[in-house]
């Protein structure tokens, strides 16, 4: 499975239909059986057979409401969320890490805390009930496991000749992945000046920007890329048709290998059109039946603590974990430096 993303012409055509054109708070449009979901890329099946295309096709037999998807990178919706404030055209926004922070900050969600919310934990959740996590996720790389005999181990690994124009990373502050190597290499390394430093020196390997980390995989599983980032939830997904992808976790100066959660957050859009819709949406998302697919389906995580998953997909990705540290960023610190870290990063980078 690959990140597949709707091109601007085709989301600007969906949206340009009648029954979204209506959009503003008209009696037509909150009545409609409709519900337009924004959101970062991973969790839609190329071939129709990811945890969304499951999930939305189960909410509209339940309900009779037509998902309407609009997909793009974790800043990429936001970003577009942001120029339709004054006339929003998306009723739920689902994004990383921390642009879901930064959704908040811009005023972009309304409060509210979908049913069986109380199961996810306070860390998967904002504290003024803005958005929930609905799916769990952990930042890692993946490498090619028919050219490499076993998986770089460190970053200075990376450093090696061997991975020249066979290297690449997802842009800082496009891509939600992307953002987080940066975030993985100051924890990492020991902060903000030695994950420049060592960045700067990766260009000499690197293959040069990508607004999208899904499209890493798939030249990864070909040989066109030794190494790439991504995350779990979605490299573990796309492995089922990727034979040739590992995933890997850099170890830091301890020697130890370590990530942290990405979780997939999801929130009501601020004066959204179909806002009733949305809600019964973020419920949905959230039952016991849908969370218990997170794994089985979307090779996820759920984030419901009372759901326990024993399928095939989740004893596996508890084999993957076994053995990987994890740390918690201070998400509001990275949401509040995050355009002078990425301005940085440009700078040491020459990007």
């Amino acid at each position: 499975m690959s990140r597949t993303r709707v091109s601007l012409a085709i989301a600007l055509a969906l949206l340009a239909t009648p029954a979204l054109s209506a959009c503003g708070g008209s009696s037509a449009a909150s009545d409609a059986k409709e519900v337009t979901v924004y959101s970062a890329d991973g969790l839609k099946g190329e071939n129709g057979d990811g945890w969304y295309d499951k999930v939305f096709a189960d909410f509209t037999k339940k309900t009779g409401i037509k998902v309407k998807y609009v997909e793009g990178g974790s800043g990429e919706v936001v970003q577009r969320a942001v120029r339709e404030k004054s006339n929003p055209q998306a009723d739920v926004l689902v994004t990383l890490p921390p642009f879901i922070q930064e959704a908040d900050r811009k005023g972009l969600l309304e409060k509210y805390e979908p049913k069986d919310s109380t199961a996810v934990s306070g860390a998967d959740k904002a504290p003024d009930g803005t958005w929930t996590a609905v799916v769990n996720n952990y930042f890692g790389f993946v490498y090619n496991k028919k050219e490499l005999k076993q998986a770089p181990k460190t970053w200075e690994d990376l450093l090696d000749a061997r991975y020249e124009n066979k290297l690449q990373y997802s842009t800082p502050g496009v891509a939600g992945d992307g953002t987080a190597v940066l975030i993985q290499a100051m924890h990492d390394l020991g902060g903000k000046d030695q994950a420049l430093a060592y960045l700067k020196k990766l260009q000499a390997n690197n293959v040069g920007p990508s607004a999208s980390t899904g499209k890493l995989a798939p030249k990864v599983d070909k040989g066109e890329l030794l190494v790439a980032n991504g995350d779990v939830q979605m490299n573990f997904a796309q492995s089922k048709t990727m034979p040739n992808l590992g995933i890997w976790f850099p170890a830091g100066k301890d020697g130890k290998p370590s990530t942290f959660a990405l979780p997939y957050a999801a929130g009501l859009v601020s004066k959204a059109p179909h806002g009733a819709n949305g809600r019964k949406l973020l419920d949905f998302m959230l039952s016991q039946r849908a969370q218990a697919e997170v794994s089985s389906v979307g090779g996820g995580f759920a984030v419901r603590e009372d759901v326990k998953t024993t399928d095939a997909n989740a004893a596996a990705l508890a084999k993957l974990m076994d053995g990987v540290e994890f740390f918690q960023p201070d998400w509001n610190d990275i949401d509040k430096n995050l355009a002078s870290y990425v301005d940085d990063w440009k700078s040491a980078t020459g990007s």
